[in-house]
Parts: C-alpha cells; structure tokens; sequence
C-alpha cells in the first residue's frame, strides 16, 4: 500500500488523511524528520504559511523536505502548501519558501477569510472526467506565472474572463491553490497518489528518503 505522509503541524492536515484513505492510500502524519523516512511521498497541507514556514524551521523539517523534493521525492502542496513550493512568493512571506517549483504565487491575493469562494473547476486532466471539480478556495493564493516545465493542470476563469492556474505539476510536484481535501471528490488525491507517487520513477523509498 502506498503510505503518503501529511505534515501534521498545523493546518487540516486530518482532512487530507481522509481522503487518502479513501482513495486506499495509507495516510500517515509526519512531525518529525524521522517519520519522513517511512513514506512513499508528502502533501503539505492548507493552513497559515508563514506560521507553517516557521513550525518546518523549529522541527528540524525545512531542509529534510527541499532535499528531498529536489531529488525527486513527490510533494502536494494545497493553498499554503503551494505558496512553500514555489520559488517565488509575493505578499510577505518572513521566511524562507521550498522553492522547489519555479513559480510566481501571491499570498492571500483573492483576498481574506470572507472573500472565500467555491467555483466549479474543469478537471478533465485528472481521469477523462468531464464532471466539474468543487474548488474551495479560502485566504487563497494565486499562481501569477509559471515557468520551464511546470504544466497547469487545472484553471479557473476569474469574473473578469481570464484564466489562470489553480493546480499545476511539475514531474512528481503538485501544488493547488485551493482545497480539495474539504470536498468529497477524491479525484485530485487519486491523481496524485496514481500519477505522482506511484508513476514517479526515482526508485524505492529507501533510495529517495535522505537519512
């Protein structure tokens, strides 16, 4: 069974252990650097990112992560987790990103708690489905550019006409801008497991995982 972590230091991390069960993944929650060493990929999950940014640095987790992520080890990150990703981050972030993605994302820039939307998203990328996935965007950030070989999955068409990506990939990296783990379609947690995890091709995880 596929044992996907999920950074459990703050956040909704219990949500995204649902729905990995669902999908019949094994969902552990990951605190320490030692706990990184039995798992097959990690989803850092929505929640505040700078209080995320600051928790990784405090246990020891920052540099575990970036090393593993750049050697090929599969990351998700939903809404904070996106903004860790990426290698550019605009709207004050105080400490260090991951910057394993090479994007340009904008904390909080839909706005605050109470500009939170839902919006139907085409997800035909994911399994053929033409079935629109529930986007639950909260605080959420949004991908201003992306570069080299990041591929948008999936976009949202904003009041004013224009697309922009919601969940893009690149090789065994995902990051979403909003929160599937709130809605009961699993569909982008079975991508990830089945495309991401499970389609990587860097060996097992004793070869990924640094000691």
């Amino acid at each position: 069974m596929t044992r996907v972590g999920v950074l459990a230091l703050q956040g909704d991390f219990r949500e995204h252990a649902r729905s990995l069960r669902a999908v019949g993944a094994e969902a552990r929650e990951v605190r320490t650097p030692q706990e990184l060493q039995s798992i097959d990929a990690l989803i850092i999950p929505g929640g505040e990112s700078t209080t995320i940014a600051r928790l990784l640095l405090a246990y020891d987790l920052f540099e575990p992560i970036r090393t593993l992520g750049a050697n090929g080890f599969p990351l998700w990150g939903t809404c904070a987790g996106a903004v860790l990703l990426a290698d550019e981050v605009q709207g004050d972030l105080d400490r260090e990103p991951l910057a394993l993605m090479p994007m340009t994302i904008d904390r909080n820039a839909y706005g605050r708690q109470i500009d939170s939307f839902e919006a139907e998203l085409g997800a035909s990328t994911l399994n053929g489905s033409q079935a629109p996935f529930p986007g639950i965007f909260i605080r959420a950030p949004r991908i201003r550019e992306v570069r080299e070989d990041v591929e948008v999955l999936i976009e949202h068409t904003t009041e004013l006409g224009e697309s922009e990506p919601v969940a893009v990939r690149r090789g065994p990296l995902l990051a979403t801008t909003f929160h599937p783990e709130l809605t009961s379609d699993h569909r982008l947690h079975a991508y990830f497991v089945e495309s991401c995890v499970q389609g990587n091709s860097v060996g097992s995880r004793a070869e990924r995982v640094q000691p």
